[in-house]
């Protein structure tokens, strides 16, 4: 079912500081930073650092690791944007929504009464992406 893992999709070269990325948190084993086309402001990313294509192949201690990791930025964007909850998505091969085949799991801070942007493939300025980059750091600060 599942295919070999790619080191050459987007998350790897970020991992390998091929490609920016707004850096939010990292520990031995897990890696954060913002999705770029945020379906919710503050929407972020976790991945492991090793190099699993998805839930389907991840060692178990590195999906736990990774777990801890989105715990902590649930805690810190619900602080950074005064959330009234938190969406947390992962998505598995082609036909489960994949895009990208290295495994990460989405962090979206939702409000009430406020619907998810639609997924367009733009990517968010700069600017924002920093500012709301800056909020979450300090939230785990």
């Amino acid at each position: 079912m599942s295919q070999p893992y790619d080191d050459q999709n987007v998350f790897a070269k970020i991992l390998r500081g091929e490609m920016p990325c707004y850096k939010l948190y990292e520990d031995d084993e897990t890696f954060a930073f913002m999705d770029i086309m945020p379906r919710a402001d503050g929407h972020c990313l976790v991945i492991p650092k090793k190099p699993p294509r998805n839930i389907l192949d991840v060692d178990p201690d590195s999906l736990a690791a990774v777990m801890r990791t989105v715990q902590k930025l649930s805690r810190a964007v619900v602080k950074a944007f005064s959330a009234d909850g938190i969406t947390v998505q992962q998505f598995n091969e082609r036909a489960g929504g994949q895009v990208v085949f290295h495994l990460h799991v989405h962090v979206l801070p939702r409000h009430e009464g406020v619907s998810l942007r639609p997924h367009t493939g733009e990517m968010a300025d700069k600017a924002s992406l920093e500012s709301n980059a800056e909020k979450i750091r300090a939230a785990l600060a």
